[in-house]
């Protein structure tokens, strides 16, 4: 992983203290298995403490799914009937969807994220049992890969949406669709926020290789497959291209268990009867959930009742598709330039002073909200009178591209450069100390410094001045205006005291 990569996303986990965070009865369950003499008693009485959870992990250890010959009537004979692996295994996964189900009124539908994650994690289980390879976390796993797909919506709602535009308008994957946005995907949050949480290694480095299996290290590679292909199960009764994932999931589940064409379509069908079951458990609404042949059956039956021949509805649905993929990227296309234009500066394509303020606005009762610490930077080019005095405005207008130029390759993508007016810039820093601040200004100024402009028959230097400051909540409360101030005052500071250097006031 690139420097700019891990810089971008650290920033975004700095601000996972927004995100719930591991459950305490999930966290004790951890730290008793973790003990080189973990006591099957202490571990029913840690769980016993939460009546929900019990009861939980009780209907799935007497359901279909393990298929017990007897009845498990207490959680410490289910802990000797399952294993302690298990039975954590099993507390964390309710734990952690508990911790994590929302019902906002928002765009993102949370419910279908757990619908599509509990049948990966159904169909993982079955695929482990067929090739031999079952293993405690063989639930929890997959039902933890696109934790990260949560963690990136919850923490930046706006760009994750611009994530499901994309990839519903273009041909991109999610991951493609994702590092064009973020930088990095959510196989890359997703192993890292379960890292930080202390949830064991067999379970976060197989999710970090989910959609990359060419790259997945020796010792990870059954997992990776297994997580692959449970996703493909899972796309296939969640998803918007059902059949198409069928047949190549067909392909693969014959190569893969060596099974028969027929095995291979009771197998998913008993996907989604355990499926059901499962969400249930989990207090989620299958709603019309049924078996894919059973779904293929009902397709079918509709189509015979049609008036037309094969080739006319091969022919109309080809045409309607190709028309609904042309107005989508069409309508994708005209929303993103409306987007850029409402919060983009013309000249240099950097947001606008309007946009600044808006992300000021939101950060601001975030750092407060939560603690952090949120940095400013104002920037104004030395002289920039003389540039357009000497050498006409168009002149002028190179050397503002220029240096905007370098602000939008050289910060983090978590950070916001703007044009505030005229020859002035400013940079907001999220979760960045007045340390980190100074860093990422001084290495703004030397390489403006080092830029060699042709303007006409010269070539020129440019310089900057720049004024930082801090917003730390804990030293006391501050508002925008405040902010913004401060920076304009060390700003000042820079331009009165020799320009082409930075100053700083907190």
């Amino acid at each position: 992983m690139g420097t700019i990569k891990i810089d971008s996303l650290n920033a975004l986990l700095k601000g996972v203290a927004t995100l719930p965070s591991l459950p305490s009865i999930a966290l004790r369950i951890i730290q008793e298995i973790k003990k080189d003499k973990a006591s099957i008693t202490e571990l029913a009485n840690i769980i016993s403490f939460d009546p929900a959870l019990s009861a939980k992990i009780l209907r799935v250890a007497n359901s279909s799914f393990y298929a017990l010959p007897f009845k498990v009537d207490s959680i410490e004979r289910a802990v000797n009937v399952l294993g302690m692996e298990a039975l954590k295994n099993i507390a964390l996964s309710f734990a952690i969807v508990r911790g994590f189900k929302r019902n906002p009124v928002d765009e993102f539908d949370h419910e279908l994220f757990w619908k599509r994650s509990i049948t990966s994690a159904v169909s993982a289980e079955m695929i482990a049992l067929k090739l031999n390879m079952k293993r405690e976390d063989t639930f929890v796993t997959p039902l933890l890969m696109d934790v990260g797909v949560l963690v990136m919506y919850l923490m930046k709602p706006d760009d994750y949406l611009r994530v499901v535009n994309k990839k519903r308008a273009t041909k991109m994957s999610t991951c493609e669709a994702e590092i064009s946005v973020f930088g990095f995907d959510h196989q890359d949050v997703g192993s890292e926020i379960l890292k930080r949480w202390e949830i064991p290694e067999n379970i976060y480095m197989p999710i970090a290789y989910h959609h990359k299996g060419q790259d997945c290290p020796a010792n990870l590679k059954n997992m990776a497959d297994i997580l692959m292909l449970s996703d493909i199960i899972s796309s296939v009764y969640h998803g918007n291209k059902s059949s198409k994932k069928f047949y190549e999931l067909k392909r693969l589940l014959q190569e893969r268990l060596d099974i028969s064409e027929a095995e291979v379509s009771d197998f998913v069908d008993s996907v989604a009867d355990k499926t059901v079951e499962i969400l249930s458990s989990f207090e989620i609404d299958a709603g019309d959930m049924k078996p894919f042949s059973q779904i293929l059956q009902e397709a079918n039956e509709e189509l015979g009742k049609l008036n037309l021949s094969y080739e006319q509805l091969v022919m109309e649905l080809k045409q309607a598709k190709e028309m609904a993929e042309k107005l989508a990227v069409e309508a994708w296309e005209i929303k993103e330039k409306l987007r850029e234009v409402a919060i983009k500066d013309g000249l240099t394509n950097l947001y606008n002073h309007r946009h600044f303020q808006d992300i000021l606005d939101k950060e601001i009762p975030r750092v407060e909200r939560y603690s952090h610490v949120l940095s400013l930077i104002m920037i104004d080019i030395d002289y920039f009178k003389k540039f357009n005095d000497t050498y006409g405005h168009p002149q002028g207008d190179i050397v503002l591209r220029s240096v905007a130029d370098v602000f939008e390759k050289t910060i983090r993508t978590t950070d916001t450069a703007a044009r505030y007016g005229g020859e002035e810039f400013a940079v907001i820093l999220p979760e960045t100390d007045i340390k980190g601040a100074v860093i990422i200004a001084e290495k703004l100024r030397q390489i403006v410094e080092k830029l060699e402009l042709k303007l006409g028959d010269k070539i020129v230097n440019v310089t900057i001045s720049l004024g930082v400051t801090n917003y730390d909540p804990a030293r006391g409360r501050k508002t925008k205006a405040e902010i913004i101030d401060a920076a304009d005052k060390a700003l000042y500071n820079s331009k009165k005291t020799g320009r082409n250097k930075l100053s700083i006031v907190v």
